[in-house]
């Protein structure tokens, strides 16, 4: 096992987590609701919110199975990568010059952004096959994630110590401040993305001149191959229910604490305390998965998110908030590294990008949904909080389905050349 490769490969999580905590988890959420949606109401502007999410998940689905088998067949997965990350940062940093007001270009451009950070992750994820044996996906997985939480959180920690003192930095004010934010997203992404490109190895690419009709003839043989790979499809469909719940929260929670009229700071404080609690606790959630198992982990992580939405149902002061980030940091990473290192065994390795195709497609087609059942049941009810019981459904459906995976269906380490 390269030790230096692992560590390059991990370091693309901490480049990119810096997106999904600054912007997507933390100040797009705020500056949509305040800045550039000001005009509707507070769940109408989370609905909008849920559906530009919807529309950037959509996208994914229609087109991750396809690029994972295009990235097989000619083993491009680190090419295509950077292909989908760099216009991603680009659409990142534009966000910076969005007038007030305008949501609708506000949220076409975090669409952009969107598709192209996960749409990378499509050949991230793929490329944990070939960086560590089988038997230490787990812990890398972890690693990788933790990592991600460290990098991620630092970088909002500057952000949001330069929106709450603008004058320090030159800036007329805090949402002048949050907005540069975008651009020093864009940046981050970039440099420490550097060690990955440079470092993490891939077998040569074969240049095919008909590589998109090589890639869906391999899709089609996928979903050929699905068919006798129950285990797989069961839990691809588990995991689609519960990891939508997992990311609704991510995507949603600083709007619904905005909602109910917490103030800024206190949101900020909370994203905070999720990004510095994940760096350890994802780290140790992936030895946890080698001691007691990845699925009776991933179980653990889901009661607590369940205990976390019906608190949030019935959260009344600041407090309560902080103590629910604290919660979601200490299984958060833990959930989506276990659930990634999981599927890793289940699959073959040698189409290790198609089948994380899929893998990814079913992720963001549950936000696909999330997002905007979240937004919608506090409409139909009238109520905000009752956007939380949409969660909770998704996490025990989800934990009932993983339930039937068999164990026998995991592949040993030496069919994954570990």
């Amino acid at each position: 096992m390269n030790r230096r490769q692992i560590w390059a490969w991990a370091w693309y999580d901490w480049a990119n987590s810096a997106f999904s905590t600054v912007v997507m988890a933390g100040f797009f959420p705020l500056l949509f609701q305040d800045y550039w949606s000001a005009d509707a109401t507070p769940a109408a502007s989370n609905l909008r919110l849920g559906w530009a999410n919807a529309l950037g998940s959509l996208i994914l689905m229609l087109t991750a199975p396809l690029l994972g088998a295009i990235a097989d067949s000619t083993h491009a997965h680190k090419r295509l990568l950077f292909v989908f990350a760099v216009p991603g940062m680009f659409a990142t940093a534009a966000l910076a010059w969005v007038p007030g007001g305008a949501w609708v270009t506000a949220a076409a451009l975090f669409v952009c952004a969107s598709v192209g950070f996960m749409a990378a992750n499509v050949f991230y994820d793929a490329l944990l096959v070939e960086i560590a044996p089988s038997e230490r996906w787990h812990s890398v997985s972890g690693f990788g994630y933790g990592l991600g939480y460290l990098g991620g959180g630092l970088l909002y920690l500057g952000c949001v110590f330069a929106a709450l003192n603008p004058g320090v930095f030159g800036f007329a004010d805090g949402g002048a401040a949050a907005r540069a934010g975008f651009v020093a997203t864009a940046l981050w992404w970039a440099v420490f993305s550097v060690p990955l490109a440079a470092l993490v190895p891939e077998r040569p690419v074969r240049p095919r001149s008909g590589a998109l009709r090589a890639g869906v003839r391999q899709l089609a043989a996928t979903f050929r191959h699905l068919r006798g790979l129950r285990a797989v499809v069961i839990f691809l469909v588990a995991y689609w229910l519960y990891i939508d719940a997992v990311h609704t929260v991510i995507r949603m929670a600083v709007a619904y604490g905005r909602s109910l009229g917490f103030e800024q700071s206190d949101l900020i404080i909370a994203l905070l305390v999720v990004q510095f609690v994940g760096f350890p606790a994802a780290i140790a959630y992936g030895r946890l998965g080698e001691r007691i198992g990845p699925r009776r982990a991933i179980y653990l992580g889901l009661l607590v998110y369940a205990v976390v939405c019906v608190w949030g149902a019935l959260i009344r002061e600041p407090w309560e908030f902080y103590v629910i980030a604290v919660l979601v940091g200490l299984v958060q990473g833990g959930v989506q590294a276990l659930s990634r290192s999981l599927y890793a065994r289940l699959i073959p390795a040698e189409r290790a990008g198609e089948f994380f195709g899929f893998y990814n497609l079913l992720g963001k087609f549950a936000a696909l949904l999330g997002p905007p059942l979240f937004g919608l049941f506090g409409t139909w009810f009238g109520d905000v909080r009752y956007s939380m019981l949409a969660l909770i459904l998704m996490f025990a459906a989800g934990a009932l389905l993983l339930a039937r995976v068999p164990d026998e269906e995991l592949m040993p380490a030496t069919e994954h050349g570990g």
